[in-house]
């Protein structure tokens, strides 16, 4: 009897023993599965986080870089008019004379096509400050207020507005058509995005030293880039004419906004306007990257708590308890 009792505990002992290890190896494995499911949970947590940061990025990088272009726009405007403010009166005189000698000089109708040295005297006039900056052009209707420099590079074109080589310096005058260009539809910048909205009526103003002409709008045609004849001189009119692809996107046109002078508006030149950013441009900045931070932190949290228990299943661990 006492040999049976004795196996029969050795029996009870080793079937414990076995239940202990089989117990403690489902708990190292319920650990090690809880491990690796907070560590899954902890990659794709910061892969959803990358994922909505880059998608936050793009969707304020247009308007973040419009705002940053107009800024160096206006920077470049308020240079400008420190340059202008330190010159003599008998500089200015003498750059404005310069600049009347060579719209003289400009046949009548379309003259674009600039030997070397002809563009050379080109960039020589009016260049104030020494980077190709020959003053600035504001259309308060659409809130456009760029400076206008030499030439149409692409380099100027994704900053500013350019003067065409071979066309008339905007200092007013008879038989003078002034022509400048800016892009349209950059993600980075708005420039002349919004040309298109101006009807005949509206006015521009061009600034150039320390004298402003203003223009109305009395023209607009949409032609085919080689079709040049409304960008001619004309004998006994000052015309500023505003250039600029259509339609949107597609650029296969150009968009010709041309003005008359109006004598009795023009004026001193008024300061540049400072950068305000723009109201459509607080709101995301401010609110999507609160939003984001919110949803962000709500997922942290909810990842890390894990899901909730039911009823049943607290009930189930204070009995096993």
């Amino acid at each position: 009897m006492k040999k049976e009792r004795r196996i029969n505990e050795e029996i009870n002992t080793n079937e414990e023993a076995l239940a202990d290890t089989v117990q403690e190896r489902d708990g190292d494995k319920a650990q090690e599965d809880k491990t690796k499911k907070k560590k899954s949970g902890s990659a794709s947590t910061v892969i959803l986080v990358l994922i909505m940061m880059i998608g936050l990025g793009v969707f304020l990088y247009p308007a973040v870089s419009d705002w940053w272009n107009s800024m160096h726009a206006s920077r470049a405007i308020a240079g400008y008019v420190d340059a202008v403010d330190e010159m003599s009166e008998a500089e200015k005189e003498a750059m404005i004379e310069a600049a009347r000698l060579y719209n003289e000089s400009l046949p009548e109708g379309v003259h674009f096509n600039l030997s070397d040295e002809e563009y050379a005297e080109y960039e020589s006039i009016l260049d104030v400050t020494g980077t190709g900056i020959m003053g600035y052009i504001q259309i308060p209707s659409i809130g456009v207020n760029l400076p206008v420099y030499h030439g149409v590079d692409e380099g100027v074109l994704q900053i500013a507005a350019g003067h065409i080589p071979g066309s008339s310096f905007p200092i007013g005058g008879d038989g003078v058509h002034s022509i400048m260009s800016g892009h349209r539809g950059l993600p980075s910048a708005k420039l002349f995005s919004d040309l298109d909205k101006l009807d005949e009526g509206d006015i521009f103003t061009v600034t150039v030293l320390d004298d402003t002409i203003t223009y109305m709008v009395d023209q607009i045609r949409i032609v085919l880039p080689e079709e040049t004849e409304e960008l001619g001189i004309v004998n006994g009119k000052d015309y500023a004419t505003l250039v600029t692809c259509t339609p949107y996107g597609i650029n296969s046109h150009r968009i010709l906004m041309r003005g008359h002078r109006i004598a009795g508006l023009d004026g001193i030149a008024a300061p540049a306007e400072a950068v305000r950013i723009p109201v459509y441009i607080v709101i995301p900045a401010i609110g999507i990257p609160m939003l984001f931070l919110l949803l962000a932190g709500m997922l942290i949290y909810y990842r890390r708590r894990g899901p909730v228990k039911s009823e049943e299943q607290l009930l189930d661990e204070m009995r096993k308890g």
